[in-house]
């Protein structure tokens, strides 16, 4: 718990003012910044540990140093995409993070497991802190191009007001952050259950529970790839909606499976749509957000993203000792059903994009 919060409420806090910074100053800069700044702390503590100060306390004070980084950085990335790439380009490029945030995934336990395995802690510790220079060498050689603002510069509380006011007062913005809180909310059952379900319905090999994680890694692998070959949607709106309404069902699905090898096909049907729901709400958001005011409306994105799991966790986790999981995920893939319904019933008119 005490990890949980330390990774995760720093960054809640400090993205609004991460959004701000991201519109007030040069994002490539920003992202640089923030990428050597959470390699010191971790660098610290690579040679706290080598001094022999092993303690719990300085693990967590690392972790909000590393959250408020991300905190700061995280609106920052999502807002340089649009100076990057072309307009056209957006989606399949999106695509393709998503491809390789997946396979990400996909490899990382493995290879965590084994540098583990292999050396101290200490000296990996010191492989993120060497990633996280080749990143800032990266950067240094990619050309991005200066937003030009057309409000004058103020105060931080004034600019923030200014972000939200902005992003409230755009009906399209509003419907989309009013999903994503739905949606983020009721895709945590799937995404922190599904192993207990797994445990208690089918058994507790570790090779179980292994497929499970492995299948939907794996799913969202083809539909990265799918988006950045296929995926110039004409309608975004309407795959918004498709995808949550296929997460419900599959949700659904995967609480009537009862047979291991049928909830694994739904499980990998289910991680195929995660890319395309995701590249088709940033580029959306992408598309018609205004330039200087980027890096504020994706920090409340962020914020949304960031809190909504753990806030449903608090209800879903003891409900889980109460009532099966195959019905909570039953009753939250209905629910998403609903929620892609009424986002198209009350976006479809707004603009198609």
């Amino acid at each position: 718990m005490l990890s949980t919060l330390c990774a995760m409420l720093p960054q809640v806090i400090v993205s609004l003012w991460g959004g701000v910074w991201a519109d007030r100053h040069n994002r490539k800069t920003l992202i640089m910044l923030t990428d050597g700044f959470i390699a010191i702390s971790t660098f610290g503590l690579a040679v706290a540990f080598w001094l022999g100060f092993q303690r719990l306390e300085l693990l967590l004070a690392v972790s909000v140093v590393r959250s408020i980084g991300a905190g700061i950085q995280t609106p920052a990335v999502h807002a340089i995409f649009p100076q990057l790439v072309a307009r056209e380009n957006l989606t399949r490029v999106q695509g393709i993070n998503q491809t390789l945030g997946s396979v990400l995934m996909l490899l990382a336990p493995a290879v965590g497991g084994a540098v583990l395995a292999s050396m101290d802690i200490a000296w990996a510790f010191m492989l993120d802190v060497v990633t996280a220079v080749l990143a800032i060498v990266v950067m240094i050689f990619i050309k991005v191009e200066v937003v030009e603002r057309t409000d004058e510069t103020g105060s931080m509380l004034s600019e923030l007001k200014d972000g939200v006011r902005y992003t409230f007062a755009n009906p399209v913005l509003r419907r989309i952050i009013i999903c994503y809180a739905f949606s983020f909310f009721l895709f945590t059952p799937a995404a922190v259950l599904t192993p207990l379900m797994v445990e208690r319905s089918f058994g507790s090999d570790v090779w179980y529970l292994t497929a499970n994680e492995i299948v939907w890694s794996v799913g969202s692998i083809v539909g990265g790839i799918f988006v950045s070959l296929y995926g110039n949607f004409k309608n975004k709106i309407r795959t918004i909606a498709i995808s949550l309404g296929a997460f419900g069902l599959t949700f659904g699905l995967m609480g009537i499976a009862g047979n291991f090898t049928i909830y694994l096909v739904i499980m990998g049907i289910a991680g195929f749509f995660m890319p395309v729901i995701a590249t088709a709400e940033t580029v959306l958001i992408q598309e018609i957000t205004h330039p200087s005011k980027m890096g504020r409306v994706f920090s409340i994105i962020h914020i949304i993203a960031a809190s909504a799991m753990p806030l449903a966790i608090l209800l879903f986790g003891p409900m889980a000792d109460v009532i099966s999981v195959e019905l909570i995920l039953i009753i939250s893939g209905v629910l998403l059903i609903m929620v892609g319904y009424f986002y198209h019933l009350s976006s479809r008119k707004l603009l198609i994009v």
